[in-house]
């Protein structure tokens, strides 16, 4: 009885649930797509510009480790708070779906820049010397080798950071950030409503699945040990 009611109130609020969910994976997808222009580049001079790297720099290192590690000691809903100005400045406004990917891009590049190191530092030195010793040049190393040796690694890197950055998303709901989260606030925190809370919850779960089973199938097939 009870999982009839549930799905009655489900079907009651498909078109409230169908949009929140659509703005949620635009949300998710959109930031996604933006931190990994920000986090590749950084991801890969962490690497390149390490002790053991391709091109060690230390001081440089420093900063951008630095840098990295106190972007991912921000809470994100603190810094969500934080940068609402500029959040403003960039969109015109500091609510709403499109106005949250600002927070959401910040908070997942240097998250995903780690992510990105870890996966290029996987990647066989003895493929990296053997490019070194037919002269190629660092540019040629970065992505004839380097990024594609390390293309399963990064692809199950992808998948965790976009099930982190949804749930990213569900947070800033509570600084009417939109998508399932702003439904989750709204109906079970302010009006406890917790059947439609549950709902949310158990549409959030569904796309994390999804997400997780689509991207480590398509790591599977980049992964050339799989035969």
């Amino acid at each position: 009885m009870w999982v009839t009611d549930l799905i009655s109130l489900f079907q009651e609020n498909m078109p409230m649930l169908t949009e929140e969910t659509v703005n949620t994976l635009y949300m998710t997808f959109v930031s996604s797509f933006f931190a990994y222009i920000f986090a590749l580049p950084l991801g890969v001079a962490l690497v390149v510009t390490r002790e053991d790297g391709l091109h060690p720099m230390g001081s440089l290192y420093r900063i951008l480790d630095i840098v990295v590690n106190i972007g991912r000691s921000v809470p994100f809903l603190i810094l969500l708070v934080a940068i609402q100005p500029l959040t403003k400045l960039i969109v015109g406004k500091s609510y709403g779906s499109t106005a949250t990917i600002v927070p959401l891009v910040v908070a997942a590049t240097p998250f995903i820049a780690r992510l990105i190191e870890s996966s290029l530092q996987e990647v066989d030195h003895g493929v990296i010397e053997a490019a070194q010793s037919m002269g190629a040049s660092l540019f040629t190393i970065i992505f004839k080798v380097l990024i594609p040796e390390a293309r399963t690694s990064l692809m199950v890197g992808a998948t965790i950071a976009i099930g982190t950055i949804l749930g990213y998303s569900a947070m800033a709901g509570f600084a009417g950030g939109g998508g399932l989260g702003d439904i989750a606030v709204r109906y079970g925190y302010y009006r406890y409503e917790g059947e439609i809370m549950l709902i949310t919850i158990i549409l959030m779960v569904v796309l994390v699945q999804l997400i997780q089973a689509i991207g480590m199938k398509i790591a599977r097939k980049t992964d050339k040990r799989v035969i």
